[in-house]
């Protein structure tokens, strides 16, 4: 990706001080979201690498990977699904529990949402720490999916999240990166 789109992106993040608590600078992409230009580039610039492979589904993660996500998987002509926190879903589920910086969560996903071997990317706004995605790639594969890559808009590298997939073998793409937390 050249230099001057990944400013570009940069540039239609909003970074809230102190949010959600002091010390942290919150990355919001519903800026980028609201630029056409830029949500279309990065919608691109995310599709990219996959464009002509082989991906049966896209797996957003709630709630701004839906949003992500679903653009991919229409690039992509493949499905697109949700995985959503505990609760949220109608029909028969998987679930797993992970870890935050404030407790335990959990996220579900249909147990027959993705079949067997199908090739699956992953799609949300942000890596951090990494423990969302990674229960996010485990769910994914206890239903049998082949997990083939992860992508996000922002990395914040600092706290090692992408690398944590890249130990599970999962590959991973991401547009802009932060420094800090």
């Amino acid at each position: 990706m050249d230099q001057r789109l990944m400013t570009d992106l940069k540039a239609a993040i909003r970074s809230i001080p102190d949010y959600p608590k002091p010390g942290i600078i919150f990355r919001d992409i519903t800026t980028l979201l609201g630029d056409a230009r830029a949500f279309r580039r990065a919608v691109d610039e995310l599709v990219h690498p996959y464009a002509g492979g082989k991906v049966d589904k896209v797996a957003g993660i709630e709630a701004r990977g839906f949003i992500l996500g679903g653009a991919v998987a229409h690039q992509l002509s493949a499905g697109f699904v949700p995985i959503r926190k505990k609760g949220k879903l109608p029909h028969q589920t998987v679930r797993i529990a992970y870890s935050l910086e404030y407790g335990v969560d959990e996220m579900e996903i249909h147990t027959d949402a993705i079949g067997q071997e199908e090739r699956v990317i992953l799609v949300d706004d942000l890596i951090a720490t990494g423990g969302t995605a990674v229960a996010a790639v485990n769910l994914l594969r206890q239903i049998g999916a082949n997990v083939v890559a992860a992508c996000f808009v922002i990395d914040l590298p600092d706290l090692g999240g992408a690398q944590k997939l890249r130990e599970l073998g999962v590959s991973v793409r991401t547009l802009v990166s932060f420094e800090g937390h």
